[in-house]
């Protein structure tokens, strides 16, 4: 089924993208406008920029680029994917600049975007809570009205379960897991680690897992257990779309990091040459929730809702 056939346009809402068309969301403006318009032509109306673990610097110069569009209501906000993850799990972020938790920054880069007139411009934040620092980020990130998001983490499931309850408590909303599966240890019947956490968490109510319903991502089986596990209102699929969606195969960057792109799958590239992990998808969230649907089975009206309900309550988006 296409996604022409699935959506109308306007109906979706993508809290996890990286950009489009050949441009990274937050490089500059012009390259920014022609991802969003991109994204928006597939259905997607609403549209949370994400940007990748870099330096202050830089993160300071992209949310000053995104937190006017989020002010003109352009963007309907921004992700930051990092830099406090695990460099165990930071799959295409560059190890060398995550690092722990620094409330001073998301401090810092808050102002950036008030001084914009977006004073709510960053929607989330992806960390690792083993990292030390995890518990004065959470405070921060309450305070400033941002939700952190779980992901890019190697902890076992008790720490998991923790951050996640230490999330509902000061934020008094389930707490948000950046695409489930990726960017953590594998689910195993004898150390179900994240996956098993936040799935349980889900399911308890306490929490919303993304899932990149890309074909590349997560395997249709598993897609369709999720759905199955939680059900609709618990799950907000993402298209963790890079600058190659909409072009196709080639040479790209998801922040500074070469990618190269061959049959429609993204990997970093080594200093060697060799393909190394997946980073990002090439699929619209249109696609993905096609995709959904027309391989994985779930119900139509519940793929929808994944892209639509579900992820705007998870960053406190209005959909009015």
């Amino acid at each position: 089924m296409t996604a022409a056939a699935l959506v109308t346009p306007g109906t979706l809402v993508d809290i996890h993208a990286h950009g489009g068309v050949g441009h990274q969301f937050g490089a500059d403006c012009r390259g920014t406008l022609l991802a969003i318009a991109h994204h928006r032509a597939q259905s997607v109306e609403r549209v949370v920029a994400s940007l990748v673990t870099a330096t202050d610097a830089a993160l300071i110069d992209q949310v000053g680029v995104l937190a006017p569009l989020v002010a003109e209501g352009v963007l309907a906000g921004i992700h930051l994917e990092g830099p406090f993850l695990s460099v165990a799990r930071c799959g295409a972020h560059d190890r060398a600049l995550v690092r722990d938790p620094d409330p001073g920054l998301i401090e810092r880069l808050a102002a950036v975007a008030a001084a914009a007139g977006a004073p709510r411009a960053i929607r989330h934040l992806t960390f690792a809570p083993e990292r030390p620092g995890a518990a004065a980020l959470v405070e921060t990130c309450a305070r400033l009205g941002i939700v952190p998001a779980i992901g890019h983490t190697d902890a076992d499931a008790g720490t998991i379960t923790r951050a996640i309850g230490r999330i509902a408590e000061r934020t008094g909303s389930p707490a948000l897991v950046t695409h489930l599966f990726n960017g953590m240890p594998a689910f195993h019947h004898r150390a179900g680690g994240p996956a098993a956490a936040a799935l349980a968490a889900a399911a308890r109510g306490e929490a919303i897992v993304e899932l990149i319903a890309d074909g590349v991502h997560v395997s249709p089986e598993v897609v369709a257990m999720v759905f199955d596990l939680v059900g609709p209102d618990r799950v907000a699929l993402v298209s963790d779309a890079m600058a190659a969606t909409g072009l196709g195969d080639g040479r790209y960057r998801i922040g500074a990091l070469p990618v190269d792109v061959r049959a429609g799958t993204a990997r970093l590239v080594g200093p060697d040459g060799s393909l190394g992990p997946i980073a990002g998808s090439t699929h619209t969230l249109a696609d993905c929730v096609a995709w959904a649907v027309g391989v994985a089975g779930i119900a139509p009206a519940d793929a929808r809702r994944a892209a639509s309900i579900t992820p705007a309550r998870a960053i406190a988006l209005s959909l009015g």
